[in-house]
């Protein structure tokens, strides 16, 4: 007889209803573990797959056992396992691909997976009961529509409904799940018609096979859900025990705040009222601009707003204004909370940097004012560092400025490099001897710059030491004090020429009147006398006094002397000139004589008969410094609107001291000389508004520099536009 709906045991069934309820929730249960946590995943899906599985074999199982038959041989076993193999299978393709992504497309597949479960379990039941399937197609797509719709809805609630917590919405989420499961088997009843012989509300009895079956099931079911709940209970218990370390950490070293989506503070720990010197109710409820300072500009806080609104984490620092009025600054760092793309909180974890920004503040003053003296320094002084062997680490400006070398050439070179020779050994071993010592060295050298010149500097040597006690570097501050030194060797010279000229003004008249006596009755006796030997002694007498007559003169020279006739004259000429006059004398004592200029015309303003002194003064001077021959060579060079005349000779040289006495009235280096030549040519130069410095190296050889300034003349082009220049 066709029945549209079977009868059943009721006990039987309320038992399999609440399987099928059982089971649903053990399978949502272990898919929203799987979904949150990293450990279990695989035990987990296959507890979820299996529960679900047996979720929607459970009722076709009872189904089939509610027809009797003549034996348990009339039942298809086969097809009964295979239907549930079919059932667990489709429902693992369904819940990975939920787990996968918890999104619309995934919950429509996973439904439809669920349908299928269900279709395929009905008809496989009906196969195991050796019965034909006959069904309605329109009746067949409708029955589908509802049980699809059923499990979509329920999957909806569950992960789609965000403002009620999950472990509540899961209850609702299995009753509908086990309705769609239910509504589905009573549905194929009518879709796919079942015959049979028994009578309808005729009981079917329990049989121990069924009932050890249906307690084998539930206990597979009970079993999930311990199991489940023992994994989440001991996940959470660790994560608890986590999340309350993690917090403790950051209560005692961080100042944390929670705020919503509106930026409404939820939370603070202690730290941040004890920072911010408000009660927790007077934040809580209120943003963050209850502190604000003002210090920030908005577009700051839009930037801000606009990172975290991204989901981006945020960090920077933010200066803060306490309740009493008190700055504080934070190192901020501000973590969105997203759900479904929108963040829906942030926690704001900060740090007290209020004594680092104080101390950063204090250290750009100190930098700038570091900067200010450096500056300053690098203005005024000669600034070089070595290092404690006395290796040239660091030099400023100025001193390449002054010693005429790059820095490149300075670094990694000693001061050997700019030593001029003038001071001796003991001089240098005394200075380091002082700074080794942990004391600051302080004195007066002179140095030749690269050019060959010279310069003083005043020097202030500061030695720093290690805390064991050992030198690491050396700071030298120097100050240029050349034209000191040359004033005061100028008025060194002219208090020596004053009183020279004192001498000369008392002394030249009484001796020139008796010699010119002498000079006159030498002559006359040389007249008369024919004695050859007489003769002799007489020329001898004439030659004395012609040499005590011109000392007299350079006597008078000094005490009168004649003033200067300036006029532009071209140099060039006036050296050549003065070597020809000296190239007799020059060939005689085997002396070659060199002249070294680029230029055909050097105009300076001089006196030109005074200026040809000078130079034959320091040529004859240079030939007899070579009594057994030699060169001289007469170099000239335009250097910085100056003319630069060198007199160079290979002859002996002299040591530094006395190098340091040239230009000393009565002090020579020569047998027949007084001294008072060099001392008149230095006063020469010097009325030329020029100056002159001595080179010499014993065996070496001697220069005489002369530094002059140039002529600057007009030249007037053809368009009539005035041009300054040097020529």
């Amino acid at each position: 007889m066709e029945q549209s709906i079977i009868s059943s045991n009721p006990i039987l069934f309320m038992i399999a209803v609440l399987l099928i309820f059982m089971a649903c929730y053990t399978a949502l249960d272990l898919l929203t573990t799987l979904i949150t946590i990293v450990k279990y995943k695989r035990l987990l899906y296959i507890g979820s797959i299996c529960s679900m599985g047996v979720a929607i074999w459970t009722l076709n199982f009872v189904v089939i056992f509610t027809f009797e038959n003549t034996g348990m041989a009339s039942y298809n076993f086969a097809s009964i396992m295979l239907s549930l193999a079919i059932g667990v299978a489709l429902a693992g393709v369904g819940l990975l691909a939920i787990s996968y992504k918890q999104q619309f497309l995934h919950m429509i597949f996973c439904s439809f997976m669920f349908t299928m479960a269900i279709l395929s379990n009905y008809i496989m039941g009906m196969f195991a009961l050796n019965n034909s399937v006959q069904f309605n197609p329109l009746l067949l797509v409708i029955t589908l529509l509802i049980i699809f719709s059923l499990f979509l809805i329920s999957l909806l609630v569950l992960f789609y409904i965000n403002k009620v917590s999950q472990s509540s919405l899961k209850p609702v989420s299995t009753l509908i799940m086990s309705a769609a499961i239910i509504e589905g088997y009573f549905l194929f009843l009518r879709v796919f018609p079942v015959t049979g012989e028994k009578e309808i509300n005729e009981f079917v009895q329990l049989s121990p096979f069924i009932l050890y079956l249906v307690s084998f099931v539930s206990l597979f079911i009970l079993a999930s859900l311990i199991g489940s709940s023992t994994i989440v209970g001991r996940r959470l218990a660790k994560s608890d025990s986590t999340v309350s370390d993690i917090r403790y950490a950051l209560d005692q070293s961080s100042i944390v705040a929670i705020t919503d989506a509106e930026g409404i503070i939820t939370y603070v720990n202690e730290k941040f009222i004890e920072i911010s010197q408000y009660e927790e109710h007077e934040l809580i409820g209120k943003s963050h601009s209850i502190i604000n300072s003002g210090y920030h500009p908005q577009e700051f806080f839009a930037d801000l707003w606009c990172t975290i609104k991204q989901g981006k984490t945020w960090n920077g620092e933010i200066c803060n204004r306490a309740k009493d009025g008190e700055i504080y600054w934070v190192d901020t760092t501000i973590v969105p909370f997203m759900k479904k793309g929108k963040p829906y909180q942030y926690i704001s974890i900060r740090s007290d940097i209020s004594r680092r920004k104080r101390a950063e503040s204090d250290l750009r003053v100190s930098i700038k004012e570091l900067e200010d003296m450096h500056y300053a320094i690098n203005q005024s002084s000669i600034v070089a560092i070595t290092d404690e062997k006395g290796i040239i680490v660091d030099v400023n400006d100025k001193f390449s400025e002054v010693s005429g070398y790059k820095r490149s050439e300075l670094i990694g070179h000693t001061h050997q490099l700019v030593n001029s020779g003038y001071h001796s050994k003991e001089f240098f071993d005394d200075m380091w001897k002082t700074i080794q010592n942990r004391k600051v060295w302080n004195g007066e050298i002179r140095n030749r710059a690269k050019d060959g010149s010279y310069y003083w500097v005043d020097t202030t040597i500061v030695p720093f030491y290690t805390v064991e006690g050992k030198p690491f570097q050396f700071l030298a501050l120097r100050y240029d004090i050349t034209e000191r030194k040359q004033t005061e060797e100028m008025l060194h010279r002219q208090d020596k020429l004053a009183a020279v000229g004192q001498l000369a003004a008392g002394v030249a008249h009484e001796i020139r009147n008796p010699l010119t006596s002498m000079k006159g009755y030498t002559e006359y006796l040389q007249l008369d006398e024919k004695d050859e030997n007489r003769l002799e002694y007489l020329g001898i007498i004439m030659d004395e006094i012609n040499r005590v007559n011109e000392i007299v003169e350079e006597f008078l020279e000094l005490s009168k002397p004649q003033p200067l006739i300036l006029e532009t004259k071209n140099i060039v000429p006036i050296i050549q000139n003065v070597l020809s006059l000296t190239e007799f004398d020059a060939r005689k004592k085997n002396v070659i004589l060199f002249f070294d200029c680029y230029h055909e015309e050097i105009l300076i303003r001089c006196d030109e008969n005074r200026l040809k002194q000078v130079l034959l003064n320091f040529v004859i001077n240079g030939i007899e410094a070579m009594p057994d021959g030699g060169e001289i060579k007469v170099v000239t060079q335009l250097k910085e609107e100056k003319v630069h005349i060198s007199i160079i000779d290979t002859g002996v040289g002299m040591p530094p001291d006395q190098l340091r006495r040239i230009g000393e009235p009565f002090f020579t280096t020569k047998k027949s000389g007084n001294g008072l030549g060099l001392m008149i040519s230095f006063k020469i130069i010097e009325s030329h508004l020029g100056r002159v410095f001595v080179e010499s190296e014993v065996n070496k050889g001697t220069v005489f520099n002369i530094v002059l300034p140039m002529e600057i003349v007009k030249d007037f082009s053809n368009d009539g536009i005035e041009k300054v220049g040097l020529v």
